[in-house]
This record gives structure tokens, C-alpha cells and sequence, in this order.
């Protein structure tokens, strides 16, 4: 998973942010994104797509990658600018947001199948870089861990949707609360789960 970086370092390229974001799909609460920075000179713990590890994996593997880290940070859009932008457009932004959160700058950002048009730094978009390549795949569970943390707080606001179980994805559960009670303020109100969760459940 670390060999695309590798080369890299070979060039002489050190300070590699792989950026990766979860939540897309999401009926509520943000897209959030995360930029990770390996330290060059530590062996950066085996990682895999966040979404192919259990959470207890996460768990783990989340405090070695912070061990791992030259740097890294989040950046979030939150449910009405995923309405305003649409979710492509929040996603950018998040990207956006992670990178500029950063106290180091990259040298190379490598991004999971997007490209970021207002970004000045060299970037390269990688197709299923969450799977292939190390940095983008320990952003990827850095935002997941984050973002899932974030949403089990929430449903202490929101107990009826039960955020804490299903992170704000469309699930039977989610879908027949919002039939019932309707959205609440996290709710993305452009979605069609949201709008008629009926035509879904």
C-alpha cells in the first residue's frame, strides 16, 4: 500500500498528503475529509479502505497512524452546504479545508478520484487510491474514525434517528424515523431519502 510513496521518496519528494473523505452518501451530518502526512523516516503501520475494516480495526490502526504522522488534519462541510454545493462540490471543499489545516506544507497531494481545481499545490488525482495507496488509505480511516465519533455525539442531540448505529446513512431504522418525525437540522433536505423517505423504506 506504501509503494507509490516510496517511489516518490526516491525522487526526493518527502512531505506526500494522501486526502481521502466519508460521508457522501450520508442522509445527515457533514461530508468530512482528511490529509495525511507519513513521516518519511518511520515504517507507516499496513492499512486498508477504511470501508473494508471492521471498526475495532479502525480503532486500532487510528492512534499507530497518528503515531505515524508528520501531520495531518480534517476539514468538514456541514448539511447546508452539501445542499448548496451538492455533495461533489461539499466534498471539494472538505478536501479543500483538510488541506489547508495543515501546519506542514505538501509537497504532492495524492487524491482519491478527485481533483481540486482551486488547489495551488501539485496534486494527482488516483483512482481507488483508497485501496492502492498507503497515505490516502490512512485518510480515509482517520476521517471514517472522526466522522463516526462525531455522529454518536450528535445523537445525544437527535436520540430519534439513531446516529449513533447507522452515522447518518440511509438504514430502515433512519428511514421509518424520518417518516415518522421528519428531518431534523442535520438532515441534507435535497436528498430523496430525506425528502420522501416513504419512497425508500
Amino acid at each position: 500500500m506504501w509503494s507509490l510513496e516510496k517511489k516518490y521518496h526516491h525522487r526526493g519528494l518527502r512531505r506526500l498528503a494522501g486526502v481521502d473523505e466519508v460521508g457522501r452518501g450520508c442522509l445527515s451530518g457533514p461530508v468530512l475529509a482528511a490529509a495525511f502526512v507519513a513521516r518519511p523516516d518511520v515504517e507507516p503501520p499496513p492499512v486498508r479502505d477504511s470501508k473494508r475494516l471492521t471498526p475495532r480495526w479502525r480503532d486500532r490502526l487510528y492512534p499507530l497512524l497518528l503515531g505515524a504522522a508528520l501531520d495531518y488534519a480534517v476539514g468538514l462541510a456541514g448539511p447546508r452546504e452539501v445542499e448548496e454545493l451538492n455533495v461533489l462540490g461539499a466534498t471539494r471543499l472538505a478536501m479543500a479545508r483538510a488541506l489547508r489545516g495543515l501546519r506542514v506544507e505538501p509537497e504532492l497531494v495524492l487524491i482519491d478520484g478527485l481533483e481540486l481545481p482551486s488547489l495551488s499545490l501539485p496534486q494527482r488525482k488516483v483512482v481507488r487510491g483508497d485501496a492502492t495507496v498507503g497515505s490516502i488509505a490512512a485518510a480515509s480511516i482517520i476521517a471514517k474514525v472522526t466522522r463516526d465519533a462525531l455522529m454518536v455525539a450528535l445523537h445525544r442531540a437527535f436520540p430519534a434517528y439513531g446516529f449513533d448505529r447507522n452515522k447518518g446513512y440511509g438504514t430502515p431504522q433512519h428511514l421509518r424515523a424520518l417518516h415518522r418525525i421528519g428531518p431534523c437540522p442535520l438532515h441534507r433536505r435535497t436528498f430523496s431519502g430525506v425528502r420522501q423517505p416513504e419512497l425508500v423504506i
